[in-house]
């Protein structure tokens, strides 16, 4: 059985400070099938080691594709791994729209991340204008193909996908439950594709787009979303341990 993941993309919020207060306030027992990933800034992330709730994970927001080098303001995957953190986002929306990263960018960073022994939640999604021509599949293909291209399929254990329709993130639109469910199970056919059924059945495929409690009831109990990516809900202890109670 796939995990169910609800994972909290911080972005650029909470300082180590307000970080601690969050874990202060942040009461919550997954279960037995569920992982709670926190993603906080990287000067949050050491902090947050030290004082994290028994069975919460963390994970880093980005990593650079080099190990090592003079790319001023970057973070490896090796820093990564040498503050205990084992998961890394790639290919946020807000990387590929305001830091052009491309396509065979985001593929060179997620096969930094397994070189590296690091879990990976890609993230995929087209624009509004994607959608409204008739080519929102066409463009999650092609991210998908992109980045998963030459992996193995033992690769696929240490990676989970999250749709996120770049349309829905805050723009006042909605993607209802049966959009974000089409192009998950749309997702789990091209990795059938790729590998087999076996692995897109082993694959966690997640949710991102405007996830809040009143509608993770709804969205959880649609046959391919085995999660949540949420963002501004993320931010808040109370809110965001609200919703695992779907």
């Amino acid at each position: 059985m796939r995990k169910e993941i609800l994972a909290g993309n911080w972005k650029m919020n909470h300082g180590p400070k307000e970080a601690l207060a969050f874990l202060k306030d942040f009461f919550v027992k997954p279960g037995e099938n569920q992982r709670v990933i926190l993603c906080p800034p990287y000067i949050s992330l050491e902090s947050m080691k030290r004082e994290l709730p028994e069975k919460i994970e963390l994970a880093a927001q980005n990593i650079h594709e080099e190990d090592k080098g003079a790319f001023t303001g970057e973070v490896s995957a090796p820093m990564i791994k040498e503050l205990g953190v084992g998961i890394t986002l790639l290919g946020h929306s807000e990387r590929r729209n305001y830091y052009k990263e491309s396509d065979e960018l985001v593929r060179q960073k997620l096969k930094k991340a397994l070189e590296h022994n690091l879990e990976v939640i890609l993230c995929v999604g087209e624009q509004l204008e994607h959608r409204e021509s008739g080519r929102a599949e066409q463009v999650v293909k092609k991210q998908v193909l992109s980045a998963l291209k030459g992996l193995k399929k033992e690769d696929m254990e240490s990676v989970h996908i999250a749709y996120e329709p770049v349309w829905a993130i805050g723009t006042g639109k909605t993607a209802s439950s049966q959009d974000a469910q089409e192009m998950n199970a749309y997702i789990r056919s091209l990795i059938v594709e790729l590998f087999n059924d076996k692995i897109a059945q082993e694959t966690s495929i997640l949710y991102g787009g405007s996830v809040k409690p009143e509608n993770i009831k709804e969205l959880m109990a649609m046959e391919d979303i085995d999660g949540a990516l949420v963002g501004g809900a993320s931010l808040d202890p109370i809110s965001f341990a609200k919703l695992l109670d779907y």
